[in-house]
């Protein structure tokens, strides 16, 4: 039996597309979005790891990045998959500085790597900022369920019994939370920090913000 393609997917369809295994989709989108393998790779220039090897590893983590982003978080997938392939990177040089001085038990935050501990600081600090912004319900809503507070991320049905309400309501919550850090006025720094304050960018995240509120106004 065949399996039917449509070149027409795009968004979250091709992403549950390439989730279920389909290949075209998964080179596609690894392909459209390369460009967030080099942006970081930009950042993590060393001795270390040879750039070819570096360049295979961030690819990996877009790979990754891919089969594991859900759209239904409201998270922009640049934003997911760059903290992806930054981790990958940042363990292939841990492993590689371990390997060079076994006698160290953590690696020399040194170079560009103190850079990279700065910049994952500054994301931190607008992100608390952005998030301290909101209305008490969504800003609350929002830490539980990203685990912003340092605890493990909870599940909306979770939130919404330790308030006595439905998980549904919970959600609604979310959403609106997520909406509100699309806007300029609570994402702007954080959208400077991760360069990610394009037209486009915005536009995008308008347009996620626009399909939930015709998804709501359906289901009234």
């Amino acid at each position: 039996m065949s399996i039917v393609h449509s070149p027409d997917l795009n968004g979250p369809a091709e992403f549950e597309c390439a989730q279920a295994g389909c290949r075209i989709c998964q080179d596609r989108l690894v392909r459209q979005h390369e460009r967030l393998v080099h942006f970081v790779l930009r950042r993590q220039v060393t001795d270390e790891v040879e750039y070819a090897d570096l360049l295979q590893v961030g690819r990996l983590g877009l790979w990754q990045a891919v089969l594991h982003f859900d759209a239904s978080r409201g998270v922009a997938f640049s934003t997911y998959a760059v903290v992806a392939i930054q981790r990958r990177m940042w363990r292939a040089i841990r492993r590689a500085r371990r390997a060079a001085s076994p006698v160290l038990s953590e690696p020399v935050v040194v170079g560009r790597e103190a850079e990279e501990h700065l910049w994952q600081s500054q994301v931190e600090v607008a992100l608390q900022e952005a998030v301290r912004r909101l209305p008490p319900r969504p800003r609350q809503v929002i830490v539980a369920v990203y685990g912003l507070d340092g605890q493990p991320p909870r599940r909306l049905a979770e939130v919404g019994r330790a308030w006595g309400v439905s998980g549904e309501a919970a959600r609604y919550w979310r959403n609106t939370a997520l909406v509100l850090l699309r806007l300029p006025a609570f994402s702007g720094p954080l959208r400077q920090v991760l360069e990610h304050d394009s037209r486009a960018a915005y536009a995008d995240s308008q347009a996620l913000s626009r399909a939930w509120q015709r998804q709501r106004r359906r289901r009234r």
